[in-house]
């Protein structure tokens, strides 16, 4: 492990890819890669995105970039998605430089929720936890393939993010038992929650 730390990233994600290291090498492997995450550039991020661990994957569903190479977390990711729009909007220069950080922190969020060695426990872990941001909760709620599992959309149902359209659709396949918990530990605003409630109530 120790020469571990000495190797270029790649060199470890093949060590950490081979099927005859021991798993609990791999594991300090992994913590290895995911420390350099906050330097590594967009082309190994994405690569490692695409074809790392589950753990390695989910490290980058967090952790984002700002384009100099520097780690931000949710709170700067969403002032930055705030910009973009004011970009949109009033087409302001310099503010071009935070629309393309924020394009170039979804291909990489994107890239890691394709991964195959992603799992649903990841994906959950990822959207419940402390760092995660809108735009991941928007990201797993519209992709086609974690948006369908129940599990999920229990797990989006907590977080602070999932818009109300989201909410309701994924509400309507959740048994009203389940519903209940899950809206008791919501992080929603109220009015989505007294929304959900009317639904469920109005539903034959």
């Amino acid at each position: 492990m120790p020469l571990a730390r000495q190797f270029y990233t790649f060199d470890l994600l093949k060590v950490a890819l081979s099927p005859r290291v021991p798993a609990d090498v791999k594991v300090a492997v992994d913590n290895v890669l995911i420390s350099r995450l906050k330097t590594v550039t967009l082309g190994e991020r994405l690569t490692l995105a695409r074809r790392a661990s589950g753990r390695v994957a989910a490290a980058l569903l967090l952790d984002v970039e700002t384009g100099d190479g520097k780690a931000m977390d949710h709170k700067a990711m969403d002032r930055k998605a705030r910009d973009r729009k004011i970009v949109d909007r009033k087409t302001i220069p310099g503010k071009t430089i935070a629309a393309k950080a924020v394009a170039r922190d979804i291909r990489v969020m994107q890239a890691a929720l394709e991964n195959p060695r992603l799992t649903e426990a990841l994906v959950i872990n990822s959207v419940l936890g402390p760092a995660a941001s809108a735009a991941l909760v928007q990201a797993v709620a519209r992709h086609a393939k974690w948006s369908r599992r129940r599990e999920i959309r229990a797990a989006l149902l907590r977080t602070a993010h999932l818009s109300l359209a989201r909410a309701l659709e994924f509400s309507r396949e959740i048994p009203a038992p389940l519903l209940e918990e899950v809206l008791a530990s919501s992080r929603l605003p109220a009015p989505i929650k007294a929304q959900l409630i009317r639904q469920r109530q109005a539903s034959p």
